[in-house]
């Protein structure tokens, strides 16, 4: 078993060369004003200039307007659209017809129930990412990167054809076993390799990526 894994909300280069170097397959850009981890289009673009094509750079935004996604096209070439706020599946088809590029939509995740909603997004998403749902006491929150998990048994053996991705609290130390709980084969981390929020540390990127590289030993070996 192959396990992916994505390192997102860059913002240094140092964070960049980390993920590249020691083999994320996707790189991931916020562009989402209130966030920590949020950078302008020529910020990412003077980032994306030395990614290998091998490495597919990922631009997340929140119910943006088209203007925003092509001001930041205008600038960086993007592989993958994330969407992670309230798009409705009209909305990511339209987003996907106008831009021409993949779109992974965010399923936000507290019961079962709330994974039954991602079927109306199975053939209009190009990909589906799972993470944990905000509490609404929470302060301050995020629509992602808030560093919380959820129940991964709500995803084993679950009947969504679409390709899907794990997010919500991975780091280097649980990255195995929500893997192994969830049979996810592409997983996500953003607040987990960081020492503050909004600052990555390159040193817990490169434990993650080396706990999940772990994973495929463990599975093929």
């Amino acid at each position: 078993m192959t396990v992916a894994a994505k390192i997102c909300g860059l913002n240094d280069a140092a964070a960049v060369a980390a993920a590249v170097e020691n083999g994320a397959a996707f790189v991931g850009f916020v562009f989402y004003p209130p966030s920590p981890r949020n950078v302008s289009p020529e910020k990412a673009a003077e980032l994306a200039a030395d990614i290998p094509k091998t490495v597919q750079k990922v631009g997340l935004f929140v119910d943006p307007v088209d203007e925003l996604i092509r001001n930041v096209l205008d600038a960086v070439s993007l592989d993958w659209i994330q969407l992670h706020g309230s798009e409705t599946p009209e909305r990511v088809r339209d987003i996907k017809q106008t831009f021409n590029l993949p779109v992974m939509k965010a399923i936000k995740i507290d019961s079962a129930a709330s994974i039954a909603t991602a079927s109306s997004y199975e053939g209009v998403a190009d990909m589906l990412l799972f993470d944990a749902k905000e509490p609404k006491a929470m302060k301050n929150a995020l629509p992602g990167g808030n560093g919380l998990a959820f129940d991964w048994k709500l995803l084993a053996n679950t009947k969504i054809k679409s390709p899907w991705m794990l997010a919500g609290g991975l780091k280097s130390e649980n990255i195995a076993e929500a893997v192994r709980v969830s049979g996810a084969h592409i997983v996500d981390t953003s607040s987990g390799v960081e020492f503050q929020p909004g600052c990555k540390d390159p040193a817990a990127i490169e434990a993650f990526l080396m706990a999940t590289r772990a994973i495929e030993t463990q599975k093929t070996g």
